[in-house]
């Protein structure tokens, strides 16, 4: 099964910024529409951002529109999750996963299990 890799997470101050790295084996990302999720305890996952596979279409959550930015690099077989001006309400475990395109909020099918994700904690 599809198993995808998360890390890069870490505590930082407010306004300050992280980058998420998405990684996987045996299995070539490009191929893939791939989707950042976060979770907080009590609370299903979240659609925060997406990259689709074909033309690198990305969507964004409107609470991170502007401040966060995905993107690929498939000569290491990666997506990353650059977050910027973080805030307090950013704090949550964060994952990636497969899903189909057109992505959005409501979007709920994964085609990979979930992984252990990357904690992300923003302090005031």
């Amino acid at each position: 099964q599809l198993q995808l890799m998360e890390s890069g997470g870490g505590l930082v101050q407010a306004g300050r910024s992280l980058r998420l790295s998405c990684t996987a084996s045996g299995f070539t990302l490009d191929s893939a529409t791939i989707a950042w999720f976060r979770q907080t305890p009590g609370k299903e996952h979240e659609g925060v951002s997406c990259i689709s596979s074909s033309e690198g279409s990305t969507w964004y959550a409107d609470s991170v529109k502007g401040r966060f930015t995905i993107s690929r690099d498939n000569a290491k077989n990666a997506v990353y999750l650059q977050m910027d001006s973080l805030k307090p309400e950013d704090t949550a475990v964060y994952y990636c996963n497969a899903v189909l395109w057109p992505f959005s909020a409501t979007s709920k099918g994964t085609f990979g299990s979930w992984g252990q994700g990357t904690q992300v904690t923003v302090s005031t």
